[in-house]
């Protein structure tokens, strides 16, 4: 039970993290001016911005060039992709060395697999933890650098948090994993080996029922 409880939330935090790299609500504008009522919103994410109207609409517009785009939206497009693959390495390598499948025989080898399958899930999270935490320290700084004008000053969006969610999930389950492989491995060896008193008979030979 706790194996497969750490399996949902890995595979929880393995959608999070797809999520919240295709959201454009990385960082979004900031209000801080008097007035309150403003035109349009403007939403920047990993692969497009967004401007959603007061009246409700949207508009977004893919970005045109990679090599022009700032060197946290490139780390954060690479890692996020990366961490979308090794996660669906971790659910194939977790669900083959899992107990409640049959793809390989019970043993030390099936619990070293599950343990993999917990640390990719664990190696994710902190992967995904590393664009995470880069933008929301250029959000908070620039937002408080009076050289920056109000109009570019943004605001964490809801993609950070969803994120960072999605990066507790990945580790706690990651752990969960881990913790349970590794006491599973420790009841299943068998450290004190048995052997029967070897006792001669009458006539000096051995009794044959301390042959097992």
């Amino acid at each position: 039970a706790v194996e497969i409880l750490g399996l949902g939330l890995g595979i929880l935090g393995w959608v999070g993290v797809i999520l919240a790299c295709g959201l454009p609500m990385w960082q979004v504008s900031a209000f801080i001016d008097v007035n309150i009522v403003v035109a349009q919103t403007i939403w920047e994410g990993l692969w497009m911005s967004c401007v959603v109207q007061s009246t409700g609409q949207m508009q977004c517009k893919v970005y045109d060039s990679i090599l022009a785009l700032p060197p946290e939206v490139q780390a954060g497009r690479a890692l996020t992709v990366i961490v979308a693959l090794l996660g669906l390495v971790a659910l194939m390598v977790t669900v083959v060395g899992a107990q409640c499948t049959n793809c390989i025989r019970p043993g030390k080898t099936k619990s070293r697999i599950v343990i993999a399958g917990g640390a990719i899930y664990i190696l994710c999270g902190v992967l995904v933890l590393i664009p995470l935490c880069w933008f929301a320290n250029i959000v908070i700084s620039d937002f408080y650098d009076p050289t920056v004008p109000s109009s570019q000053k943004r605001e964490m969006g809801a993609a950070l948090y969803i994120g960072w969610a999605a990066t507790a999930l990945l580790l706690f389950g990651g752990c969960l994993i881990c913790c349970c492989s590794c006491s599973q491995r420790d009841e299943t060896s068998f450290p004190v080996k048995y052997s029967a008193p070897r006792r001669p008979t009458s006539n000096g030979e051995y009794d044959k029922k301390n042959y097992v």
